[in-house]
């Protein structure tokens, strides 16, 4: 899933792609994707690219004062052709949910594989009327993300355990299953560690590893071509999707925890005191 720092890149790589383009016309393939309808895709047509904003994983893109909002889920992306076929496109089974054409022929498809079908495209009159859009919580990039906000935030969850902390857009904008593990590891703590119980030394370092882990992964992005993305997005990951392999800090192989439709890595030495985790469908923390 892209999480903060591709959906950023993709922001920086559609502002000096769109900025000033007039968009020609908009082809919707996958009907489950539009989750709108008072204003029209057709709304679009004729209109100018003024801006391009990031809110959490949402991009929206400003169309002479109407937004096209989108979020890729799981498993959407964002596929740029300098030229677009000139005969629309077909609906069909494919992975094809949205086109976008500009007047010069270039433009950008959305794209989701697999059947579950979540990407989610909104026309509206302002992105706050997205109601997922509405409801995000804090930027972790914003300069008001501090010290002080993360120690409220990690009070009000309580004993919630902080990977499940760190996912939830609700509390935190941008974060998802990947980042929260690399953060975590930066941290140095176990991402089932109850979120209230952290020490001075522990809060420290969790900020510091939020705001280094997001911009280090940006700064590898920031620049690339859309294409470029997952790639980067893959290479540039420590502990999360390498269960198996040797830690780079201490060598400790990556161990894993399964759910039932995700998965989280961290090393045991660095995370967990040596402690291995348990299959949280089954029981706690081993002690």
């Amino acid at each position: 899933m892209p999480e903060l720092p591709e959906v950023e890149a993709l922001r920086s790589f559609l502002t000096d792609k769109l900025t000033g383009a007039t968009i020609a016309r908009t082809e919707l393939l996958a009907f489950s994707a539009l989750k709108t309808f008072q204003l029209p895709l057709s709304a679009l047509q004729g209109g100018e690219v003024e801006q391009v904003r990031r809110y959490g994983k949402f991009i929206a893109i400003d169309v002479s004062g109407s937004w096209l909002v989108f979020h890729l889920a799981r498993a959407g992306w964002l596929q740029w052709r300098d030229a677009m076929p000139v005969k629309p496109a077909r609906p069909g089974r494919g992975p094809l949910s949205l086109r976008v054409v500009l007047a010069d022929g270039a433009g950008f498809d959305l794209t989701e594989m697999g059947t579950q079908r979540k990407l989610a495209v909104y026309v509206v009159g302002d992105p706050q009327e997205v109601p997922m859009l509405a409801s995000l919580g804090p930027d972790p990039l914003a300069d008001e993300f501090d010290s002080d906000a993360l120690a409220a935030i990690l009070t009000k969850a309580g004993r919630a355990q902080l990977k499940g902390v760190l996912r939830d857009q609700r509390v935190i904008a941008g974060i998802g299953n990947a980042y929260s593990d690399e953060i975590l590891h930066a941290a140095k703590l176990s991402p089932f560690k109850p979120s209230n119980a952290l020490s001075a030394d522990e809060h420290a370092r969790l900020f510091a590893a939020i705001k280094d882990e997001l911009h280090d992964a940006i700064a590898r992005s920031v620049g690339r071509a859309a294409k470029e993305l997952k790639g980067e997005k893959k290479i540039g990951l420590r502990v999360h999707g390498r269960a198996g392999e040797p830690c780079d800090v201490c060598g400790t192989p990556i161990a894993e925890v399964s759910f039932a439709d995700s998965s989280l890595q961290y090393c045991p030495t660095c995370q967990t005191g040596g402690k291995p985790l348990a299959d949280r469908r089954m029981s706690k923390l081993l002690k």
